[in-house]
């Protein structure tokens, strides 16, 4: 003869069990509402299971392998979306840029020492010669003299014209 088992699942008890398979069905969601669709289902079968006499020994444990499985049950069921393309995309790739800053960097790295440490503090955001100038302890003009050089180099060594702004290291990679 089967136990009645729903006797030994108070309402107080039952109240508890719902607000854990609340928190547990949110991490295994994707909305609140669909966590409480998921809870409120796993409550009903657990309910039914102990009504129709199973044999429950840890009703929180099988509580929670009921929502878990539900989950999966739900996720197998979801359908497919469809495949993106390439006309889908809405960010340009990285790669190209990523490309030109290492090539960039290569090219600094080969410049002399002085000049290597005025492009560094540009590269910071200073742009003040007279504040280059003190950061660094030579003449404004010598500042000026470096960092005319360094980029006539860095422009050389990119494969830059002499008059081309530096966005246009950028401008061949753009989609």
């Amino acid at each position: 003869m089967p136990r009645d088992v729903t006797h030994a699942i108070t309402p107080d008890r039952f109240d508890i069990l719902l607000k854990t398979l609340h928190k547990r069905a949110r991490r295994l969601s994707r909305c609140p509402d669909e966590a409480a669709d998921l809870a409120q289902d796993t409550a009903v079968k657990v309910w039914q299971s102990a009504s129709a006499g199973a044999r429950i020994d840890n009703l929180d444990a099988y509580a929670m392998t009921s929502l878990r499985n539900m989950a999966r049950s739900r996720w197998r069921r979801q359908t497919e979306g469809e495949e993106l393309t390439d006309d889908m995309a809405t960010t340009l790739p990285d790669a190209p840029q990523r490309l030109a800053c290492a090539d960039l960097r290569a090219a600094l790295a080969r410049l002399p020492k002085a000049q290597a440490g005025l492009m560094a503090l540009i590269a910071e955001g200073e742009t003040s010669p007279a504040e280059l100038a003190r950061r660094t302890g030579v003449p404004p003009g010598t500042v000026m003299s470096r960092l005319a050089r360094a980029r006539a180099a860095l422009r050389g060594d990119l494969g830059m014209s002499a008059d081309s702004p530096a966005e246009s290291l950028w401008a061949d990679h753009t989609v």
